[in-house]
């Protein structure tokens, strides 16, 4: 699985609550960024969670 974070980020870091070990907040962008390129499995239901909850839509998942 892969994650990216789209243009639409609004910076409310809901992804950074929920899953810190796969996002991060960049402060100069003003939105979160993704630490990997392949998520780790143990992290990918909660990668899934953060996009379903984010306002903006903004998390897309990648799968496979």
């Amino acid at each position: 699985m892969k994650v990216k974070i789209t243009s639409q980020c609004m910076g409310d870091r809901n992804c950074n609550n929920l899953c810190p070990e796969v996002f991060e907040y960049d402060e100069d962008q003003l939105q979160s960024t993704v630490k990997f390129d392949v998520i780790p499995e143990k992290f990918e239901d909660l990668v899934r969670q953060a996009a379903s909850e984010c306002g903006a839509d903004a998390i897309e998942v990648i799968e496979g």
